[in-house]
């Protein structure tokens, strides 16, 4: 009778463990393709503002099935076309449960939707509350979300003092310490202290676009904007004409711009140069939002720049338009 009762234990154990199991592994990832002929769909891994192709789904009369499992919870792209789509796929925030995304490919997405999802739904509600929007709100009443962590990241870090970003990241519950935006944006307050006004100018390598060494403190002694801007960023480009009035007008006073490119097709670079007539040298080392020298200085959206004076102290952080024309005249008296 005990060898029976201990069987049965057994196999209750077994099965609970069986429903345990399933539980824990709800994830699933499927949809339907409209207003596309595509064959294809992609997912991507979101890391640092880039995106890495993990897997692919052939399209079946208008419907696909994900088989890979990607981490969870996280931010992801799908995609009909990787290349075309490499900076507006259609962001999709997964977690462990069932998911159904209908892909609509016109404007860029705009009205592809998910079930499934209470992460993904969380974010379109913060979409749609920028009017009344309140980030320590936000983060307080959704501190163990993903959400608000990717939200501080990506749409506030670049805009806040490190006081402020140390306030807001220690809001998060611990569960999240690991992510890659907490990670991030602990990290961050130490970096612009570093490289912040009165600081003497980090140090760093790139090259330039015949591949020669260009090392920061070889090429001290004039007033010195280094100007972080990439050839596919369109706000990047509006400001590049005022700047080579600018470079015109001052460069025999004793001024010199630096480009460092967050590029990472070369082509791409070097005809971005060509067309906005950039006379003034340009470093890269084409990694995109990897870029040595935009980590080194907390360079989290572009364009940005930094202003070093003759000694290599910096001056000022993203002086635009009007702000850098008053610097400039401040500096050279006219």
């Amino acid at each position: 009778m005990k060898t029976y009762k201990l069987q049965l234990l057994c196999i209750l154990l077994f099965f609970s463990a069986l429903h345990g199991l399933a539980q824990n592994n709800r994830f699933s990832l499927k949809g339907t393709v409209v207003n596309s002929p595509a064959k294809k769909v992609y997912l991507q891994q979101y890391d640092n503002k880039m995106l890495k192709t993990i897997d692919s789904a052939d399209v079946v009369n208008g419907g696909f099935v994900f088989k890979t499992k990607p981490k969870l919870p996280e931010l992801y792209g799908i995609t009909l076309d990787p290349e075309v789509d490499l900076l507006y796929p259609f962001y999709i925030f997964l977690e462990n449960a069932p998911v159904t995304v209908t892909v609509d490919s016109i404007e860029n997405y705009k009205n592809s939707s998910v079930i499934g999802s209470s992460q993904q739904d969380l974010f379109n509600a913060y979409k749609k509350s920028s009017r009344n929007f309140n980030l320590d709100s936000f983060i307080r009443a959704n501190s163990k979300s993903l959400v608000p962590a990717y939200v501080l990241y990506r749409n506030y870090s670049f805009r806040l003092t490190p006081e402020e970003i140390e306030k807001y990241t220690a809001l998060f519950d611990p569960s999240l310490a690991n992510t890659q935006y907490i990670r991030l944006l602990k990290s961050l307050p130490a970096t612009l202290r570093e490289s912040g006004v009165g600081k003497k100018a980090i140090n760093f390598e790139q090259w330039d676009t015949e591949g020669r060494s260009y090392k920061l403190y070889d090429h001290l002694g004039k007033y010195l904007f280094i100007d972080f801007w990439a050839a596919w960023c369109p706000p990047c480009r509006a400001e590049l004409p005022g700047l080579v009035k600018l470079y015109d007008k001052y460069k025999g006073d004793g001024w010199e711009v630096l480009g460092v490119s967050f590029d990472k097709s070369k082509a791409a670079w070097l005809k971005a140069i060509d067309i906005e007539q950039l006379s003034w040298k340009q470093v890269s080392d084409l990694k995109y939002w990897d870029n040595n020298v935009g980590k080194l200085y907390g360079i989290r959206l572009i364009p940005a720049n930094v202003l070093l004076d003759p000694e290599g102290k910096i001056v000022a952080r993203n002086l635009h338009g009007e702000e850098l024309e008053k610097k400039l005249e401040d500096i050279f008296k006219h």
